[in-house]
């Protein structure tokens, strides 16, 4: 029932005298339950307590970041090695990552180069992370996720 107050079944009326009584709010815990199950508490506090409990729990999660590594369709290999290495580190440091390659112009024709780079990355990263959404094209771009494996 709350505190200084006896556990029991108590009739509505009962129950509103003793809140009042201890200058607190008579609160529904449980409104399906029979009888309903009710508190004598401070109305206020409780809803902070409740607020910092939902703060804690959301500061507890874990925040997923994106990192991106935009490709031409003819990245040459010394580019490629270079961002190949970025992408290593971000998939280390638990980082979701989203490789695109960006066509310009007229190289729209270069899909297949597109889509070849983005499946060997993902083959040469393949023990680092797992492919989370194969490439695919939107409008001008050719998108890949990989996720970073869970690190044992």
């Amino acid at each position: 029932m709350g505190e200084n107050v006896e556990v029991g079944v108590y009739p509505l009326d009962k129950a509103k005298e003793l809140a009042n009584e201890q200058e607190l709010d008579l609160v529904e815990i449980s409104p399906k339950a029979k009888p309903p199950v009710c508190k004598i508490i401070d109305y206020k506090k409780f809803l902070y307590e409740q607020k910092k409990r939902e703060k804690s729990l959301k500061s507890k999660a874990t925040k997923v970041t994106i990192k991106e590594i935009r490709f031409g369709p003819q990245t040459d290999e010394h580019d490629y090695e270079f961002k190949k290495k970025h992408a290593l580190k971000f998939l280390q440091e638990g980082a979701k990552l989203k490789a695109f390659v960006f066509f310009k112009g007229r190289s729209i024709i270069f899909k297949e180069q597109g889509q070849i780079l983005l499946l060997k990355l993902a083959q040469e990263l393949e023990e680092y992370g797992k492919v989370e959404q194969l490439p695919k094209l939107e409008g001008k771009r050719m998108i890949m996720f990989i996720a970073p494996k869970k690190v044992k």
